[in-house]
């Protein structure tokens, strides 16, 4: 997550042009969103601790969210132009995302 963060996703929008940076992402976010709630909903079920098991579901069911709804909700905004909707929805997806990012940091620390 922190190296697409970091890395990715800037030099996408730096190197390609618009209409293909737009359809990369496109493409990739639904994987994305999609691996990573899996590999969270499986940590749900291998982990013992009550707390981090709660944080792990609601991880898990913040990707389920961004996959299934706000995705579709981002793209149909951009696609009508409707500026400040966009805004808004890509916001609340960076906000879930580094959420998630700072939750899995968390957990990765306390377990050491």
């Amino acid at each position: 997550m922190l190296f697409f963060t970091v890395v990715v996703a800037p030099s996408v929008f730096k190197v390609l042009p618009v209409e293909w940076s737009s359809k990369y992402v496109r493409n990739f976010f639904p994987k994305y969103y999609a691996s990573l709630g899996l590999v969270t909903l499986i940590c749900v079920f291998t982990e013992s601790d009550t707390t981090n098991k709660a944080l792990l579901a609601i991880c898990a069911a913040l990707f389920a969210f961004t996959l299934l709804y706000l995705t579709g909700k981002i793209n149909s905004a951009k696609d009508s132009g409707f500026t400040r909707q966009f805004h808004w929805l890509h916001g609340a997806s960076v906000a879930i995302n580094l959420f998630q990012l700072i939750t899995f940091i968390y957990l990765l620390v306390k377990a050491s």
